[in-house]
Order: C-alpha cells, then structure tokens, then sequence
C-alpha cells in the first residue's frame, strides 16, 4: 500500500492522548488471563466496553489531552504516512472517510465523520473507560474509533497474522463499518444478547468486514465528489493477502482454538476466519454495499 507522497493529510480526524492519564479512572481489563479474556470477547467487536461488561463504571472520565499533538506535528503528507504508522493511520482514516462521505452523498444521504483516538495503556470513552486489553474498538456513544497502535503487533505476534500497513488498515476499516453502521441504524442488532455462528452479532461483525472490503475496492479511486489524485496510490494483491490474512487471524474459531483449545461456534460474536475472509472479499469485489446484506 502506498501513499501520494504529496498528498496533504487531514490530522483533525485523529485524536491522540497517547501518554496522557485519566482523572479517576480505572483500569477495565488487566493482563494475564483477563487480558486475554478482554481480547476473545473484546477483538475488534467494534462496540463499546460497557456492552462487553468490561467497563469500570467510570463512564465520566475522558483523556487529559484532546488535541491530535503528536501527529499534528509530524503527520502532515503522503510521505510521512509511508514511513510512520501513525501517520498511516491518520491517511487510512482520511481515505476510509473520503470514500464513505462520497458514498452516502452518491445516494442522497449525509454521513457524519467519526474521529479515531489513538491511546496508550487505557481510555476512558462514553462507552466507559478501557485498555488497550479490548483491541480497537468503536465507541456508539461518542462515534469514535479507539485504536493503540501497540494492537498491531500483538496482531502479528499473539495471533499469528502476518502483518503489514494493509492489515493496519483492514482493522481501521472494519471499526469505520460499524460508524456505517451506527449511521444505518443496524448496529444496534447486536443488543440482543445472543452469541453463535447465526447470532446478530457475527452478522453485524461480518457485514462490518464486507463494507472495509468495499472501501478497498475503491481506495485507489477519487471519492465521489471530490477533485485531485486519490490518496492511495497502489494497492496490491499482496496487500489484500496481508488484510484476508488478518482477518482470518481473529476469526472466531482462530481465536478459540488457540486460547482454549477447542473450538464453540455457539459462542461466536465476530465468526469463523472463512467466513470474515469471505465477507471482505465479497465486499472487495463488488464494491457494492448491497452486496453485503449478512442479515439475509
């Protein structure tokens, strides 16, 4: 994946309080094994801790720091986002955003930017306050992402996926799915409590992996609306191999296998690797958002 090394980078859509401390908060999750706990019910669920029943009750407390400091300063083109990993993450969020204003705008509707908060350590959000223990997540509440950037790695090392800025940027795009979501009004279907293969909760999950492999579809393309080069330049085959491979990586089935030794289908909220990859590659595709009806 490359950026337009030219390309201005929009820094306001990304919040980093990497450092900074919560008045009065608490810690969610710890590490050890309610850590690990935290990351199989908690892995890009895409919803808030509270609704996890992960949150320290804390609900009032917000990061000291509120202003996007530290990529304000180094984040500011195309070329930056191809040497630093905040800096891609400030271009994927741009681009993810880019492509879903010109969606919506292309069918008569208004989409509402979310901003992603990068942290260290612990956050406290309108979802309740969270460590980085709960992997990225979106907050409903606030319409914020919550992303440390420390999750890649582990992503790598703890759960076995190769890795790679298109694997950064698939987990982006699949928290922005469920903003899409918030906005379609069909991320509330994950309220009803149920887990397993069939449940709501995997088809909201899996929907959320179509619509990231939707954005890819268009990443390389000039969003509706818009005038200039696109901000992604190159996208390749290897790329998308890196974003199936993450995906596959926090599958269900992956996840259970590997930390419990047996794999529980009826205990499934995101699904099986086959089925996320499937899901992003439908949505690679076709490009389509009609396409990714999981809920049929």
């Amino acid at each position: 994946m490359q950026f337009d090394d030219d390309a201005g980078l929009d820094t306001s859509e990304v919040q980093d309080v990497r450092g900074s401390r919560i008045p009065g908060g608490r810690a969610t999750v710890g590490g050890g094994i309610v850590g690990i706990v935290a990351l199989l019910l908690g892995l890009l669920l895409g919803v808030g801790p509270d609704e996890l029943g992960l949150s320290s009750g804390d609900t009032g407390t917000t990061a000291t720091a509120s202003s996007a400091a530290q990529v304000q300063e180094s984040c500011r083109t195309g070329r930056d986002a191809n040497t630093r990993d905040d800096c891609r993450t400030v271009a994927v969020v741009n681009s993810v955003q880019d492509f879903w204003g010109g969606e919506f705008r292309r069918h008569g509707e208004a989409y509402t930017k979310a901003p992603t908060v990068l942290f260290t350590e612990r956050v406290g959000t309108a979802c309740g306050s969270a460590t980085s223990a709960v992997g990225p997540f979106y907050c409903p509440g606030d319409r914020k992402v919550y992303l440390d950037l420390g999750f890649f790695e582990e992503l790598r090392t703890k759960f076995g996926a190769s890795g790679g800025p298109f694997a950064q940027a698939y987990v982006i795009a699949h928290e922005y799915g469920h903003h899409v979501q918030g906005l379609q009004g069909t991320l509330g279907r994950t309220q009803d409590g149920r887990t397993g293969a069939n449940s709501n909760a995997v088809r909201v999950e899996l929907q959320a992996d179509c619509y990231a492999g939707i954005w890819a579809h268009h990443a390389t393309s000039t969003p509706d609306g818009s005038t200039g080069r696109p901000l992604i330049t190159s996208l390749t085959q290897a790329d998308i191999r890196d974003g199936l491979d993450a995906a596959a990586a926090v599958g269900d089935d992956r996840i259970q296998e590997k930390f419990q030794g047996r794999v529980a289908p009826e205990a499934w909220t995101h699904g099986s690797a086959a089925q996320r990859q499937q899901w992003f590659t439908t949505g690679y595709r076709s490009g389509d958002m009609a396409a990714c009806n999981t809920f049929r």
